[in-house]
């Protein structure tokens, strides 16, 4: 019988966290941008109309 590959394992476990992590800040960043635009947007729609 083989013996595990414990570091291959644990490579593998390390990847996943680490594309998890990147998704998780990627998915942060989107919602940053999307709340920081519509403030943004109304800002510069209300200064011309004054």
């Amino acid at each position: 019988m083989a013996k595990p590959n414990y570091q291959f394992e644990k490579r593998q476990r390390e990847l996943e966290k680490k594309k998890k992590k990147a998704e998780k800040d990627q998915k942060k960043s989107q919602a940053k941008e999307e709340t920081a635009a519509p403030a943004d947007d109304s800002a510069g729609t209300e200064t011309p109309a004054a």
